[in-house]
């Protein structure tokens, strides 16, 4: 089972660092696009001196390996490492792909769009690509700099780099990419969740909770709480629903207790029986 979850993650890392290389090769380099990273560094050398992205991803990050394998173990180095090698090699690999689009705006936004789902994969992987992650890993040992800081401050610093060597509204839209890429990591990790956590303040909530359990088939989870201005101690049902079963869920409340109190919130990601299983 560990060899298996093992290929599985390396398969994940590599599919990850081919869809980056695509996104590079469609939208980012051909456009001037330097969206931070090592690999935001690769497009400005590219386009200057003629020197290949992959050549740029593998060369920076040998010394960053070197110093994080002295520093900081051998663990943080060896996740990034295949997804370095990978990433460096199917860049070049796939730089004859046709450019898409020579409009800056969609070269920017779906170039960023391609390039999160490929980085949200390898992360999700339990891989990364090094570069300014291991980068600020380092300066937040050397400096204290957090690692989100340093990463933050990386990125500025190469699309600053590119503003000089191109323009400034380039480097604007470096920035737009980076931040479509950084919303899409996101959403390639914790997914589209349409769950929705639901707080139920009553006088009647063991009834409650049993209506919830035999007419939803949903679990309850009972918490101890207390008035602010009663000081009564009272017991806040918390119960996880799917978006299509809000509606039903409120008319059991209020059909229970038409003076209850309930508070409805937008749950991020949820695991376990009944939803997404780890």
């Amino acid at each position: 089972m560990n060899k298996l979850k093992f290929i599985k993650q390396i398969l994940g890392v590599f599919v990850g660092s081919a869809i980056m290389a695509m996104g590079l090769n469609m939208f980012l380099i051909p456009n001037r696009i330097a969206a931070g990273g090592v690999s935001g560094l690769g497009v400005i050398l590219f386009h200057l001196l003629n020197i290949p992205v992959g050549l740029t991803i593998l060369v920076f990050n040998i010394p960053l390996f070197i110093l994080a394998m002295k520093f900081l173990g051998i663990k943080s180095v060896f996740r990034s490492l295949s997804g370095t090698i990978f990433l460096s090699v199917l860049v070049e690999l796939l730089a004859p792909l046709p450019t898409l689009t020579t409009d800056l705006l969609l070269a920017t936004i779906y170039g960023g769009i391609v390039l999160g789902i490929g980085l949200g994969l390898v992360f999700r992987s339990g891989g990364s690509t090094g570069g300014t992650a291991l980068a600020a890993q380092l300066l937040n040992f050397f400096r204290g700099f957090s690692v989100g800081q340093g990463i933050l401050g990386i990125d500025f610093l190469i699309i600053a780099i590119a503003g000089i060597a191109f323009s400034a509204e380039l480097a604007m839209y470096a920035l737009i990419s980076l931040f479509v890429t950084s919303k899409v990591i996101d959403f390639v990790q914790e997914g589209l969740s349409l769950a929705k956590a639901c707080f139920i303040i009553s006088n009647h909530p063991r009834e409650i909770s049993k209506s919830i359990l035999t007419e939803l088939d949903r679990g309850v989870t009972l918490l101890k709480g207390q008035g602010g201005y009663t000081g009564e101690d009272k017991e806040i049902l918390l119960c996880v629903v799917s978006q299509s079963e809000v509606t039903r869920l409120k008319r059991i409340v209020w059909d229970r207790d038409p003076h209850s109190f309930v508070i409805v919130s937008n749950v991020q990601e949820v695991l376990g029986e009944g939803f997404h299983q780890p």
